[in-house]
């Protein structure tokens, strides 16, 4: 068994938009409609959207690997990159996705203390994140890590709003 994380570049674009689509899809279309799914992917997926991200000097995606499989990847980002007004003493983490199939190998971990090691390496002195309120399974999780809820905003799922829950976990 061997895990591994690289780096993802613009070279990545394409397989970093299979992996997002495919890991958003299997993780929130059986509480969402179709037609909300479709729109939010199409937008949040589309290989314009995708380079743009990947451009961002504030913002960095790292794929994990599972016996040479890509299994799920990760974002972070600090500076005005981040999707709520916070200091620059703050690092979000934006996505955590694994691909069902690698769930439960500790992965998910894996890239949370990446994003860890990369808020310590540059001094921040808290690391946050948006939740969807009815995703238990992270919330317990970051509950778990010490994160703590400090809010709470609006995620649009095509028309639909729904609630992501502020947590924050300060650093020492």
């Amino acid at each position: 068994m061997s895990i591994n994380m690289t780096r993802c570049t613009l070279e990545d674009s394409r397989q970093l938009q299979y992996i997002g689509y495919k890991t958003f899809k299997e993780t929130f279309e059986d509480q969402n409609s179709p037609e909300n799914m479709k729109v939010y992917l199409e937008q949040a997926f589309n290989i314009n959207q995708i380079e743009r991200e990947l451009s961002n000097t504030s913002s960095h995606f790292f794929f994990v690997s599972f016996n040479d499989e890509v299994a799920g990847y990760l974002k972070v980002n600090t500076g005005d990159a981040q999707t709520e007004e916070m200091d620059d003493d703050a690092l979000e983490i934006e996505r955590i996705y694994i691909i069902n199939k690698f769930q439960k190998l500790g992965l998910g971990k894996y890239l949370f203390n990446k994003a860890m090691d990369i808020a310590m390496a540059q001094n921040k002195k808290k690391i946050w994140l948006g939740v969807w309120e009815k995703n238990e399974n992270a919330i317990s999780f970051y509950k778990r890590v010490g994160f703590t809820q400090t809010g709470a905003h609006s995620f649009y799922m095509g028309d639909e709003e729904q609630t992501d829950l502020i947590m924050v976990k300060e650093l020492e």
